[in-house]
């Protein structure tokens, strides 16, 4: 540690401000001069800073729960669902009870205080604890250790990180913006082949074209280290089955979850929960089986399981997936309503000849797509990095 650092706990530097939310259905606390914020609208921002809220409190909105008013500049963490969201408000602002406020003392910059909270994010969430799911208590967070510089040489750390960040930022823009354009190329071509429909070509439901569509076991399988693959809605993103990222099962588990229907090489999988609306073929090998929220169809001899994929996948798939998809906190499709997608279909030749066509272009972007995807993790990393020296004292 530098000299002059010392090592201090956020209970030392900072008060800690628990949230609360007024009744829902009394609308005279609702609508307010108060400014008030949940982790959900954290989740949303780009933006380190916040003045105005989606909703406001009224002063008996404030007197009858236990949300209390913040002074401009505290540091808003979020500490459940999920613990890491931070944001600065330039306002007065009260918070709900999944938030933490954090009142800086003359000891911290709260700018400092945001940094290095942003850089201990997975310390915050291990700290976490809860069945349902992980909260971060006050108390496990006020002994958190923090370096504690000169006020000075906090203000220097600060100013370096935030041209650094917003250099960062700007090359991640643009890095996306690049990501997006090689995607659009791709998806363009895409719907231009799918409109530009010729003879022959019938709009047929999914399940007529499928000769087996099961949906997944309606229980979460017992997970262990090592085992048999059992795919999840987040292994199956971007139409890329993530093999890596899936949970393992014991074969007893396998059985269980494949009672219905044991999958097999060239079937699609499809995500109807949560990250919703990606299909993926499977490979020869290995076996896997599906947990829950998956649902798995395997195409008729007429219909080229490429082809399909493609469709489900592209503007066509998605759109209909967005359409249908229901409930808010939890959003998924119901199977009777993925049997009813609409799916253009061209005789089997035709169908063929258009994967054929769209390998070759995926073959030319999907190099574009990768450089830009390292590129935003070469970005993240390099933040992390920054992070990293400017509390070890080496910025």
């Amino acid at each position: 540690m530098k000299a002059g650092w010392q090592i201090k706990t956020i209970g030392e530097v900072c008060e800690i401000v628990n949230g609360g939310t007024p009744k829902t259905g009394t609308k005279e606390y609702w609508g307010g001069p108060h400014q008030w914020i949940t982790p959900a609208e954290m989740g949303k921002r780009s933006s380190p800073y916040i003045g105005e809220t989606e909703r406001t409190v009224t002063d008996a909105g404030l007197q009858n729960s236990s949300a209390r008013m913040l002074p401009p500049y505290s540091v808003i963490l979020s500490s459940r669902a999920p613990i890491g969201h931070l944001v600065i408000n330039t306002e007065p602002m009260a918070t709900n009870q999944g938030c933490k406020g954090l009142v800086p003392s003359e000891q911290i910059h709260y700018k400092f205080l945001y940094h290095y909270l942003s850089s201990i994010v997975g310390l915050l969430n291990d700290l976490g604890s809860g069945a349902t799911f992980k909260e971060l208590s006050g108390g496990k967070l006020k002994e958190v250790g923090i370096p504690v510089p000169p006020l000075p040489e906090q203000q220097r750390i600060v100013r370096i990180l935030d041209e650094a960040f917003d250099g960062i930022a700007t090359a991640k823009a643009n890095a996306e913006q690049n990501l997006q354009n090689a995607r659009a190329l791709f998806e363009s071509h895409l719907q231009s082949v799918f409109t530009q429909r010729g003879e022959g070509w019938e709009m047929r439901q999914l399940i007529s074209l499928c000769s087996i569509f099961a949906d997944s076991a309606h229980r979460t399988p017992k997970y262990q280290n090592e085992g048999i693959p059992a795919l999840r809605p987040r292994d199956v993103i971007n139409g890329k089955l993530n093999l890596s990222t899936a949970a393992r099962v014991s074969e007893q588990e396998y059985e269980i979850q494949s009672k219905r229907y044991k999958p097999k090489a060239g079937d699609i999988v499809y995500s109807r929960e949560l990250s919703f609306g990606w299909a993926a073929l499977l490979p020869e090998s290995p076996r896997v089986c599906l947990s829950q929220g998956m649902c798995i169809f395997r195409p008729s001899p007429d219909v080229d399981s490429t082809y399909l994929l493609y469709v489900l996948n592209g503007s066509i798939g998605r759109e209909q997936a967005a359409r249908v998809a229901v409930g808010a906190a939890h959003p998924h499709i119901n199977l009777g309503d993925i049997k009813s997608y609409l799916i253009p279909l061209p005789p089997l030749n035709v169908q063929k000849n258009i994967v054929q066509q769209l390998d070759l272009l995926r073959e030319e972007t999907q190099p574009l797509e990768s450089l830009y995807q390292r590129k935003l993790g070469a970005l993240d990393e390099l933040k992390k990095s920054l992070l990293h020296q400017a509390f070890s004292g080496a910025l």
